[in-house]
């Protein structure tokens, strides 16, 4: 008589463990699809120590985010091989890449823009043009209501707004009108001002949107919360960093005469929205986004 292959009697036998439903349930595991094409980081600005800092941070998160991306940095203005030039980071990724994939892009380039700069969007698209690469541009990171939670957070940090309205912390520098500062244009204004809209409502208090590249821009907005009954202004840069020249932000907080937040630099944010900004390129599953709702 054969031996038995079936359960030892009176052992429990593990089950599967059944799916939780509903809303609560864990979503599933995103990772990075086997011969995706590279996610190409496009810095603006001059590149400095400070601006890859930051890139590598924000590529970092992004890889968290998204286990198994292969991501690569270029500098948009960059002519040095310290800092290695976007067009030809887009064309050592496409030879790497071949022809492994003929209806997919060589490689997906994400600009570390917080919105639309002209300027700074007509270089990364040169130089993604000139690397003859294939590589498709994918749109800005905002707006969003994750940038305005980072600019929220780079408020509080300098002590101008309350970190959470639901604990009634007490911030005797906290402003009652908020100027925030972009550059690019009217159309960076128009998508700031999306993002100072959530702001507001986050802070329950004005955010007016100004362009820190248009000569009188952020003291007239300054001027008009004054205006409307403001007394305590800050001003809040809704900018990643590498896309201002250094001491700007101070001249503009000057010209408005109040203090001013940090740029929103490497905030975690940002590594959710690049990823988030590549996978729609590739139509790739969105990962539900964390902390966009606004503050209690």
């Amino acid at each position: 008589m054969s031996a038995s292959t079936g359960p030892t009697p009176g052992l429990p036998v593990r089950m599967p463990r059944p799916r939780q439903p509903g809303r609560h349930r864990r979503p599933e595991p995103v990772t990075a699809p086997d011969g995706a094409p590279a996610l190409v980081l496009a810095v603006p600005g001059v590149p400095s120590d400070t601006s890859r800092r930051l890139a590598e941070e924000v590529i970092s998160i992004a890889r968290s985010e998204l286990p198994g991306l292969d991501a690569w940095i270029g500098y948009a203005e960059s002519r040095d091989e310290e800092f290695p030039p976007l067009q030809e980071v887009l064309a050592r990724a496409a030879a790497e890449r071949g022809d492994a994939a003929a209806d997919q892009p060589a490689a997906v380039v994400v600009p570390l823009l917080a919105g639309p700069d002209s300027s700074q969007l007509r270089i990364i698209r040169q130089a993604v043009l000139a690397s003859g690469s294939g590589a498709e541009l994918t749109d800005v990171l905002g707006p969003h209501p994750l940038l305005a939670e980072a600019v929220h957070v780079r408020l509080s940090e300098a002590g101008l707004a309350r970190a959470d309205r639901a604990r009634l912390f007490t911030v005797a520098t906290a402003a009652d009108g908020i100027v925030l500062a972009t550059v690019g244009g009217d159309e960076a204004v128009q998508a700031a001002g999306i993002t100072g809209m959530l702001l507001s409502a986050r802070l329950a208090v004005p955010v007016l949107a100004a362009a820190l590249d248009e000569a009188g821009a952020i003291a007239g907005a300054a001027r008009q919360l004054l205006e409307s009954g403001s007394t305590q202004l800050a001003l809040a840069p809704c900018l990643i960093g590498p896309e201002i020249s250094e001491g700007l932000l101070a001249a503009a907080a000057e010209e408005a005469g109040c203090p001013a937040a940090e740029p929103l630099g490497a905030y975690p944010g940002l590594g959710k929205l690049v990823v988030a900004a590549y996978s729609a390129k590739l139509g790739l599953p969105q990962r539900p986004q964390e902390g966009a709702s606004p503050a209690r």
